[in-house]
């Protein structure tokens, strides 16, 4: 019998429908019988269907241009940083 935190590890697996046939028919009787799962599974679908349908699914260029900018100036502090406490 599919438990609570089993569900849990696998609920994103199951909205995708990527879970074999037996897991899945697991899934569905474990929903049939836990109120709090089947919540669960409703705002994980609703949290994904809210994500996709906000997501143009391509990231920015100037957005990502300016965290490589920034990753590079942290990672030059911290250089800095490191050899003027080694003298």
């Amino acid at each position: 019998m599919l438990m609570c935190k089993d569900l849990a590890a696998i609920a994103s697996d199951y909205i995708d429908g990527e879970l074999p046939v037996l897991q899945k028919m697991s899934v569905r009787m474990h929903l049939m019988m836990c109120r709090h799962c089947r919540t669960f599974i409703g705002n994980l679908r609703a949290s994904s269907n809210l994500l996709s349908a906000h997501s143009s699914g391509k990231a920015d260029e100037e957005f990502l241009r300016r965290i490589d900018e920034r990753v590079a100036e942290a990672l030059l502090s911290v250089r800095k940083n490191k050899d003027s406490d080694s003298e």
